[in-house]
């Protein structure tokens, strides 16, 4: 580092020495013997700042040293866990879409029945007639018409060319107190008391959920 420091220094003062007003700002040229004399001057200030910045530099080594020593001696840095933020949170579900899911039950068993029978969640014990039944083979929503039959002529091209639109379907429905006209675009039935959709095994209706 003081092989390299002396370079440096040699390297400014021969650009130093030829500047072309530096001659001209002493009024005459000096001799050999006060060059000597600036040359020996300059040397020795060489000298001296080659050994302040090698002292400075050891120094700074000397006091990166002391405080990394301080730091790793310090208890309260050992002792002191670093507490990191945890990301728990994120890792949870919505709660919203969890009460939704947890809200919205099936039928089960599946109950159809006349207009007597309420709506609602059909179980083993509350026996309530399914109002959100969907049919698989055509997709469409199963209508429900309270009070109504469907008339004996009606066809599976009756419904496929006039479901849902209730102006065209009160064609074939006709009037009984009581009962229940189910229909969807393959599929229709008259109902007049509670009954279990499994006793019926050409029906491909399903529950569709209930939001409660």
């Amino acid at each position: 580092m003081a092989d390299d420091l002396d370079r440096l220094l040699d390297e400014v003062e021969r650009r130093l020495c030829r500047l072309p007003g530096r001659e001209a700002a002493g009024g005459h040229r000096r001799g050999d013997g006060e060059e000597q004399e600036e040359e020996e001057a300059a040397a020795a200030a060489k000298e001296g700042r080659s050994a302040k910045l090698l002292k400075s530099a050891g120094s700074s080594e000397e006091n990166i040293d002391d405080i990394i020593d301080e730091i790793c001696n310090d208890s309260s840095f050992t002792k002191t866990p670093l507490k990191l933020k945890s990301n728990s949170a994120s890792l949870r579900p919505e709660s919203n879409s969890a009460v939704v899911q947890a809200h919205r039950k099936r039928c089960c068993p599946v109950y159809l029945g006349g207009s007597s029978s309420p709506y609602g969640i059909g179980t083993n014990i509350s026996k309530r007639t399914c109002d959100q039944l969907r049919c698989t083979a055509c997709d469409f929503r199963v209508s429900l018409f309270n009070d109504y039959i469907w008339d004996r002529s009606c066809d599976y091209l009756f419904f496929r060319n006039n479901m849902p639109e209730l102006s065209k379907l009160r064609a074939k429905m006709i009037k009984k107190k009581g009962a229940r006209a189910y229909a969807c675009q393959c599929s229709w039935r008259s109902i007049d008391e509670l009954t279990d959709l499994q006793r019926d095994q050409q029906l491909r209706w399903v529950c569709g959920k209930h939001a409660e």
